[in-house]
C-alpha cells in the first residue's frame, strides 16, 4: 500500500523534479473524489509561487495530421539542447464507457525514454472541447517541477481549440495537404486563434501539395481580422520524418514570445486567462456541488424518467431540479 503523502511531501518531490511524485500529484489533481479536493487545492496553492516561468504551447489539428510525431520530433530537438519539456496529451475518452485510448506514450517512444521529457496522457472524461478539465492545474504542477516548455496536445475536434487557446501562450495549428479543399475542413474561428499554421508531412510526393496548401493558407489568413496580440500569424510546412522545418517552427514560437513580451501582450494575455479559469472553476464547482446535493440525487432519477416518457419537458425538469 502506497504511503499517503501530505501537500508538503508532494511539493518537496515536485520541486526536486521527481517524475513519480509529479505523476501522483497530477492523479490527485485529476481526481473527482470529494475527499481528495482539500489536499489537491492545498497542493495547487503551494505550487503556484513556483509556476509561470515556462513557454506554454498548444498544438491542435485533425486526427491523423501527425501531432504526436511532430511533438516527438520537436521535443527531441529541444531536449538535445538541455531543455526540460512536458507533454500533456489529451486522449479521447469514450462517451459510453468513459474509457480512454491513452496511446501517446506508445506514439512517442523516443521522447518517452528521454530523461528531459515528461509525457502525461489525460482522458478528456467527457469534458466539453476535448481538453481534460484539470489540464490548467497540471500545467502549474509541471512548471513547479522545472519544465521550461509545456506542450498541450488536443484531440483536434469540436471546441478543444478554444479551451487550449485559453491556457497557452502560442497556439500552433497543424494541417494536412493534398486532402482536397484544405480550407473547407478548418473552421474560421480556429484559424483566427492560430499564431502559426504548419502543413505537416511535407516530404516525398507530398512536397508539392504542401507548397500549394501553404500558399492557400497564407491567402486565407490575409482575410482574417488582425490579432489582439499584434502578431501576424505565420504559415510554414514541415516533415516530422525528415525533420525539415521543425526547428524553424520553434524559432517562430520564440520570436512570438519575444514580440508579445515586448509589446506587453504576453502578461496581459496570461492575466486574462487567469480570469477565464477563475470563472470556469466556479462553474465546475457549482455543477459538482449541484449533482452531489442529496436532494438533487433523490429527485433526479424520477425526473429523468418523466422526461424520457414525455411526462415532463426537459426545461421543466431542469427548473424543478434547480429549485
Amino acid at each position: 500500500m502506497k504511503k499517503l503523502l501530505t501537500a508538503a511531501d508532494y511539493l518537496d518531490g515536485i520541486l526536486k523534479s521527481d517524475c513519480v511524485t509529479l505523476a501522483r500529484a497530477i492523479t490527485l489533481i485529476e481526481s473527482n473524489a470529494a475527499e481528495h479536493l482539500p489536499l489537491a487545492s492545498e497542493l495547487l496553492l503551494k505550487c503556484i509561487p513556483y509556476s509561470g516561468k515556462s513557454i506554454r504551447v498548444g498544438i491542435s489539428g485533425v486526427p491523423g495530421v501527425g501531432k504526436s510525431s511532430f511533438i516527438e520530433a520537436l521535443g527531441k530537438t529541444l531536449t538535445a539542447k538541455g531543455k526540460k519539456i512536458a507533454v500533456l496529451a489529451i486522449d479521447p475518452s469514450s462517451g459510453r464507457s468513459k474509457g480512454s485510448i491513452m496511446g501517446d506514450k506508445t506514439r512517442m517512444e523516443l521522447l518517452s525514454a528521454d530523461t528531459n521529457a515528461f509525457i502525461r496522457p489525460s482522458p478528456t472524461s467527457g469534458t466539453l472541447g476535448g481538453v481534460a478539465l484539470k489540464t490548467r492545474e497540471t500545467i502549474v504542477l509541471c512548471e513547479a517541477a522545472g519544465y521550461e516548455i509545456i506542450f498541450v496536445e488536443t484531440v483536434g475536434v469540436g471546441q478543444s481549440e478554444i479551451s487550449v487557446s485559453s491556457m497557452v501562450d502560442f497556439f500552433l495549428l497543424l494541417v494536412l495537404a493534398g486532402a482536397g479543399d484544405e480550407l473547407q475542413g478548418i473552421k474560421k474561428g480556429i484559424m483566427e486563434m492560430a499564431d502559426a499554421i504548419a502543413v505537416t508531412k511535407a516530404d516525398g510526393d507530398n512536397v508539392k501539395p504542401a507548397i500549394k496548401a501553404k500558399a492557400e493558407y497564407i491567402n486565407a489568413l490575409h482575410m482574417m481580422p488582425p490579432s489582439l496580440s499584434g502578431w501576424i500569424p505565420k504559415v510554414t510546412s514541415c516533415s516530422s520524418q525528415t525533420g525539415e522545418g521543425v526547428k524553424e517552427i520553434w524559432k517562430m514560437a520564440e520570436h512570438y514570445v519575444a514580440f508579445t513580451k515586448e509589446n506587453l501582450w504576453f502578461e496581459k494575455n496570461r492575466a486574462r486567462q487567469n480570469l477565464y479559469w477563475m470563472h470556469e472553476t466556479v462553474n465546475e464547482e457549482l455543477k459538482r456541488r449541484f449533482y452531489a446535493d442529496p436532494k438533487v440525487q433523490e429527485k433526479i432519477k424520477q425526473l429523468e424518467e418523466d422526461v424520457i416518457y414525455g411526462k415532463l419537458s426537459s426545461f421543466e425538469a431542469a427548473r424543478l431540479l434547480l429549485k
